[in-house]
């Protein structure tokens, strides 16, 4: 099912990052009207959020439950993390980028012994090496896998590294903050213990609170884990069940902005519409940059529908400040890289953008090019060798 995008008012520009982004003008209206935090029709509001969220998940998500966390999406991954690690747990974390690193540093700070399992910038986990890493370490109770990793793109095999988890007997917490609303998730289909995601991605909410998605019986061992009285998943839950509130107060405004960002995605066609949506953007945006002589970091066999990684040009007359404001300039505010060997800078194709919005945004990059003086886009050998050397 298609819907029409709602394009920013005039002088609005484009955000082309993986979260906040783009928004829908009905979304942004849905949050001129207040709310009384503990009143009848926000707690209405707030069980419609948990309905549909565990919904979304499809085959098995009726063994689930919906845990929405104020804050931004690092709050609710610490949450998590918190709430289902036990204090004497072991977790396996499976990184490949910034928020798979950030996850190690969470469980570094709440005190839960980990393992890191660390793959660089191009390749993703393999169920094969986590079976092994596994079998070679009973103690470990839970892995921690990153479902789409926006430091670089990648679009993590999560089917294979869940089945290795839960052949081995340990449970698997997922951070699907970037990928959650557009890419399937069933339980049925990939069993999890948790998985976290935000109301700033590709639901096309606005920033203010993230969500936990867990299997009831998880929710209720998680007990007493918590580090924190306001991460605390288990109090929230157990709070919401008995009352329908949030336990402290809750981001009114981005809970109704979410609401009506749940209906624009429905009417898209849900989970499918949307990653169909993305995955467009994401085609028509690669193949223009790539006409205009820029490469991507990443194979197209990992590349995520959220956002793709692009080598800086080798070209002296390319720097990256100069082709943000470029972009700006011209209605995009783009995302700089986040690798640690060579330059580069990140576009994303989620939030209310189209495959028309993508060609406009290729036209701007080739105009800032020219105006910049930069007769090639191509990136250093160096780092071409370097992707080479290190992509399976």
């Amino acid at each position: 099912m298609t819907h029409p995008i709602q394009p920013p008012r005039l002088g609005e520009p484009y955000l082309l990052t993986p979260g906040p982004l783009t928004t829908a003008y009905t979304t942004k209206a849905a949050m001129l009207r207040d709310w009384g935090s503990w009143d009848s029709d926000f707690r209405a509001m707030t069980a419609d959020l948990r309905a549909r969220l565990t919904a979304m998940l499809g085959a098995g998500g009726e063994a689930c439950d919906c845990v929405p966390m104020q804050g931004s999406g690092t709050f609710a991954v610490e949450a998590m993390l918190g709430s289902f690690v036990p204090r004497e747990g072991h977790a396996l974390v499976l990184a490949n980028g910034a928020y798979g690193q950030r996850a190690a540093e969470t469980l570094s700070y709440l005190g839960r012994r980990h393992r890191l399992l660390d793959k660089g910038d191009y390749l993703p986990p393999r169920g094969a090496e986590v079976a092994e890493i596994l079998a070679e370490n009973p103690d470990i109770t839970h892995v921690v896998a990153i479902h789409c990793e926006t430091s670089s793109g990648i679009l993590n095999p999560l089917a294979e590294i869940a089945e290795a988890v839960a052949r081995a007997g340990r449970k698997l917490l997922i951070d699907a903050m970037s990928s959650f609303g557009a890419v399937p998730v069933a339980p049925a289909e990939i069993p999890f213990e948790a998985l976290v995601s935000s109301a700033n991605k590709c639901i096309e909410g606005v920033p203010g609170f993230g969500f936990v998605l867990a299997r009831k019986e998880a929710l209720e061992e998680a007990a007493g884990n918590s580090h924190s009285l306001s991460l605390d998943l288990h109090a929230q839950w157990a709070h919401m069940e008995a009352t329908g509130q949030w336990r402290f107060t809750p981001p009114t405004h981005a809970v109704a902005a979410f609401l009506e960002a749940l209906r624009l995605h429905e009417a898209e066609g849900g989970v499918t519409g949307r990653g169909a949506r993305y995955a467009e953007n994401r085609d028509v945006l690669v193949a223009g940059m790539r006409a205009l002589g820029f490469e991507t970091l990443l194979a197209d066999r990992w590349q995520s529908p959220i956002i793709t990684t692009f080598f800086c040009p080798a070209d002296p007359a390319f720097s990256f400040p100069a082709f943000y404001e470029a972009m700006k300039a011209r209605g995009f505010i783009i995302y700089p890289g986040k690798l640690t060997v060579v330059e580069s800078f990140r576009l994303g194709h989620i939030g209310q953008v189209d495959a028309e919005v993508m060609r406009a945004v290729v036209r701007a990059a080739g105009e800032a090019l020219a105006e910049m003086g930069v007769t090639s886009a191509a990136p250093p050998a160096a780092a071409l060798e370097h992707r080479a050397r290190l992509t399976d």
